[in-house]
């Protein structure tokens, strides 16, 4: 720990991803063109690997690559799994998994033919389609949002209404748009009834006390939270001294975390089209896998190489299978209609302080194809497998200093 109160793991972080303890913004620039999302890409995260796919590895399976949001970190348990525990393989696939960053984007990187498949979240992905990225959403994984708004309970902030003349923080850049349909619903003005700070994809600003309330992911930025320590107490912050604003339970969540494919070829490649069939049946085994051995999951994220700490990246596969498990009664990556249309609408309808909104138009009917998650679950049903977990229960997490 430092003086300041930011933990190590946290300084480390904070240089990983080049950004710095952020000052204060008397206005947060949060373009939502095309240049921003080349910029930054969305927050939530392991070592960028330039490879494309094609051909085949020596024992003949066909080597494919999945573009990762960020770097390998619980948030990408279920496909770090399918590599190590051999599903790909089993399908007849060698996937290589390429970490993403703060410049990277990977609906673009996916449209550009540097990767055979990407994990963005919706709204991004689908402003980048309206752009002109020939992209199609081919299964939904996170089956709910996991951002929140957090607050130290001295500040009083216990509604979205309470935010009136406070700090609040934000990531920017197609992030924010849960946080302004949330302050738009409790009848707040984002452009003039808030303070908006830039944040940086960390919490050391928010422990420094330069934002009231801050943007954070349960899965990571809230255990980087509760991994600090308390300078009154001594001790780590505990979930008592905080107050979280949860944007799925006040009804403005947005899908997250999906897969996307390459809409030319699935409209005319019979091959990728198959391809993309046992990619999803190794996908949702790994997820599963991780559902059921939650321990294991985690110790194979460490040894992927990512620098959270175990603990830490315990609590994220813990937190991540909160949000895709109970699935839809059809199963684990169904695209549910209903969340995808408020996804739509709060694309279209929120305006961030610049008075811009993350989609102009609805999407075209091909920006998602459920015939491929819906084959791979029909195999998987075949196999007896449990795609929907109706009994699952997390685990207890006890986070350590810096997430260690």
């Amino acid at each position: 720990m430092t003086p300041s109160g930011v933990s190590n793991e946290g300084k480390r972080l904070r240089d990983k991803v080049g950004g710095r303890t952020p000052g204060r913004m008397t206005r947060l620039i949060a373009a939502v063109g095309v240049s921003a999302a080349l910029a930054v890409t969305a927050a939530c995260s392991t070592t960028n690997d330039s490879s494309s796919s094609g051909g085949s590895s020596s024992d003949g399976a066909k080597k494919v690559t999945l573009q990762l949001q960020w770097f390998k970190q619980g948030q990408f348990a279920g496909y770090i799994a399918a590599v190590n525990k051999g599903f790909y393989k089993e399908e007849g696939l060698d996937v290589t998994l390429k970490d993403g960053g703060t410049d990277i984007v990977p609906q673009t990187v996916l449209a550009q033919g540097q990767a055979d498949y990407a994990v963005a979240w919706v709204p991004k992905a689908l402003q980048s389609r309206e752009q002109g990225a020939k992209i199609t959403e081919i299964a939904q994984i996170y089956q709910k949002s996991g951002t929140t708004q957090i607050s130290f309970k001295d500040k009083n902030i216990d509604s979205v209404g309470a935010f009136k003349g406070k700090k609040i923080g934000n990531w920017g850049y197609g992030n924010e748009f849960e946080l302004f349909a949330g302050m738009t619903k409790a009848g707040l003005n984002p452009a003039k009834d808030v303070d908006l700070v830039q944040q940086q994809f960390d919490m050391n600003a928010f422990l420094n006390g330069d934002i009231d309330a801050a943007q954070a992911m349960t899965y990571n930025e809230y255990a980087q939270v509760l991994e600090a320590k308390n300078p009154k107490t001594g001790k780590l912050y505990q979930p008592s001294d905080l107050n979280v604003i949860n944007w799925q339970d006040e009804g403005v969540g947005m899908l997250q975390d999906a897969l996307w494919a390459n809409s030319d070829k699935l409209s005319s490649d019979k091959g990728y089209q198959d391809q993309t069939v046992k990619f999803l049946i190794g996908s949702l085994k790994g997820w599963i896998y991780c559902r059921d051995h939650v321990r294991e999951c985690r110790d194979m994220t460490v040894a992927a190489g990512s620098k959270l700490g175990a603990s830490h990246q315990l609590w994220q596969v813990n937190e991540v299978n909160k949000l895709i498990w109970p699935s839809p009664a059809a199963g684990i990556g169904t695209i549910d209609q209903a969340a995808w249309d408020q996804t739509v609408k709060i694309s279209m309808d929120t305006k961030n302080q610049d008075g811009k909104t993350v989609l102009t138009k609805a999407p075209d009917a091909d920006a998602k194809n459920t015939t491929y998650i819906t084959q791979a679950q029909d195999e998987l049903r075949k196999e007896g497998v449990d795609l929907v977990g109706s009994s699952y229960q997390p685990i207890s997490v006890t986070l350590n200093a810096g997430g260690n």
